[in-house]
C-alpha cells in the first residue's frame, strides 16, 4: 500500500508551490502548525547541501478532536504531514501522508473511518494545489 498521496510539478518554483499548498490545505479545513526545513536543518547540522525539502505539519481540528476522542493516544501520530521537495530537473514534488495508511498500526474500525474522511480531504487538497 502506498503511504503518500503524491503530485508533481513543473510548472512553478519551490516557493510557488509552497504557496499553493498552503492555501489549498487552507481551503479544506487543515492548519499548518509545524514547518521544518529539512534543508536547512542538515546544511546546519551536518554541513549537507540538499536540494530544497520542506515538511509542514497540517492539522484539520474538527478531526484531530475526533480522532482523539477515539482513540487517545493517537495524538502520537498527529498531525498530518505534508512534503515538498525539489525532486530536481525543474519538478516538485508534494506528498501528503495517506493517514489510512498509517492508522493501519491501530486497531479500531472508529479510526479507519475518521482516517478515511481526513484522506479524502488530503486527496482533495493536493489535487487542488
Amino acid at each position: 500500500m502506498a503511504y503518500t498521496i503524491d503530485r508533481a510539478f513543473n510548472d512553478a518554483s519551490f516557493e510557488e508551490i509552497n504557496q499553493r499548498t498552503r492555501k489549498a490545505l487552507g481551503d479544506h479545513g487543515f492548519g499548518v502548525l509545524t514547518e521544518i526545513d529539512v534543508a536547512a536543518t542538515m546544511k546546519k547540522k551536518l554541513d549537507v547541501d540538499m536540494p530544497s525539502y520542506l515538511i509542514l505539519g497540517a492539522c484539520n481540528p474538527s478531526m484531530a478532536h475526533q480522532a482523539i476522542g477515539i482513540e487517545p493516544r493517537i495524538g502520537a501520530m498527529l498531525p498530518c504531514n505534508v512534503i515538498i521537495r525539489d525532486t530536481g530537473n525543474g519538478e516538485i514534488t508534494v506528498s501528503a501522508v495517506d493517514p489510512v495508511a498509517s492508522m493501519q498500526a491501530v486497531d479500531n474500525t472508529q479510526l479507519t473511518s475518521v482516517a478515511g474522511e481526513v484522506r479524502a480531504m488530503l486527496e482533495t487538497a493536493v489535487r487542488d494545489i
